[in-house]
C-alpha cells in the first residue's frame, strides 16, 4: 500500500542542539502542503520523579509548566515559517514513552528526533532514546545529528525487499522541489578470486577468472534491472534519479555513496521488530545511525 501524502509529522524536542537540528530539518523537508506537524517535549527526563508525583503536587506541576515554556516557545518559532499553528505537547513521561505514546495519539506517519550519540559511552546514554524510538516506532523515523543546509539530495539503499519498497513509497509521498535528486544504491556481495588461484596452472586459472568476471557481471546486471522500475516511479513523481550497483559491505557502500553524491539524507528500509531492539540495532541501520553525518530516515 502506498504511503499517503497526508503526512502527520511528530517532532521530539528538548531544546538541545540535536533537537533544534531536528526541527530545522523538518521545516526544510519536501513535505506536501497537506502535511500536519506537532512537537512533543518530555519534561520528566530532567526530574527524578514520575507523572503520578507531578499530578499529586499541583504547585510543583505549575512551576514545571513555566520551566518548559522557553522550550515550547522555541519549538513554535522554529516551526512557524512552515506551520504557524503547530501544536506543542508537554508530556509527563520519560522521553521514549512520551514520543511513542504521542505518535500513537497523533497517528504520526513519521517521527523526527535528534541524535546525541558521539562515541561508544555517550551512545549508551544520550543516544539511547533515539535508538529505542527508532527500534520501536510504529512508523518511519528520521534521526538527525546535524541539520543539512538543504534537503534535496537523497541516497536510498534499495535491495528490492518489502521495506525498501516502503522507503521508495515514502519518497514518492513527498513533493520534490526543482533540482531534487535520488541516488538508488543496490549493494551486492563482492565476488573474489580464490586465494589459492596462483597455485593452479594457467590452463585452470583462465577459466576461473572468466567465471568470476561473468558472475560479477551477472550480479551487476541483476542489480541494475532491480532498480529500473523504482527509478521510473521516482522520475514520474518529479525526482532526478541515478542508479548505482556497488559491491562490498552494505554500510560502507551506502556511506560512501552519501559522501560522493553530497547527499542530504540517507534512507533505509528497516525491518519491523517487536520488543527486541537488537534485531534492528545490530543491522545496517545501527551502523548508519552511529556513523552517518547526514540525517537517516528508517522506513518500515
Amino acid at each position: 500500500m502506498a504511503i499517503s501524502k497526508k503526512h502527520r509529522i511528530l517532532i521530539a524536542t528538548d531544546g538541545s542542539p540535536p533537537a533544534q537540528a531536528a526541527l530545522s530539518t523538518a521545516v526544510k523537508f519536501p513535505w506536501p502542503v497537506s502535511a500536519l506537524t506537532r512537537a512533543v517535549i518530555a519534561r520528566t527526563a530532567w526530574l527524578p520523579v514520575d507523572a503520578d508525583w507531578l499530578t499529586d503536587h499541583a504547585e510543583a506541576h505549575a512551576a514545571l509548566e513555566k520551566t518548559f515554556e522557553p522550550e515550547a516557545d522555541a519549538a513554535r518559532r522554529a516551526l512557524a515559517p512552515r506551520w504557524p499553528d503547530a501544536r506543542i505537547i508537554i508530556a509527563d513521561a520519560l522521553p521514549r514513552d512520551a514520543i511513542l505514546a504521542e505518535a500513537v495519539r497523533f497517528k504520526a506517519s513519521v517521527i523526527i528526533l535528534g541524535w546525541r550519540g558521539h562515541g561508544s559511552f555517550r551512545r549508551l546514554l544520550a543516544g539511547s532514546v533515539s535508538r529505542s524510538v527508532a527500534a520501536r516506532a510504529p512508523c518511519p523515523v528520521l534521526v538527525v545529528r546535524e541539520a543539512p543546509k538543504t534537503v534535496r539530495r537523497f541516497v536510498l539503499g534499495f535491495d528490492g525487499s518489502p521495506n525498501a519498497e516502503r522507503a521508495l513509497d515514502f519518497l514518492n509521498s513527498l513533493d520534490p522541489v526543482r533540482g531534487s535528486s535520488v541516488v538508488l544504491v543496490n549493494v551486492v556481495e563482492p565476488v573474489h578470486m580464490p586465494a589459492s588461484l596462483a597455485r593452479f596452472p594457467s590452463s585452470v586459472r583462465a577459466p576461473i577468472r572468466r567465471e568470476v568476471s561473468a558472475q560479477k557481471a551477472r550480479l551487476r546486471e541483476e542489480g541494475q534491472a532491480r532498480m529500473v522500475g523504482p527509478a521510473t516511479r521516482l522520475e514520474t513523481a518529479g525526482w532526478m534519479v541515478k542508479s548505482e550497483v556497488r559491491a562490498g559491505d552494505p554500510l560502507a557502500s551506502l556511506l560512501s555513496a552519501v559522501n560522493e553524491h553530497r547527499a542530504d539524507v540517507l534512507i533505509l528500509g528497516a525491518r519491523a521488530i517487536h520488543g527486541v531492539e537488537r534485531a534492528l540495532l545490530g543491522s545496517v541501520a545501527k551502523g548508519a545511525l552511529n556513523r552517518s553525518k547526514v540525517p537517516v530516515l528508517l522506513v518500515r
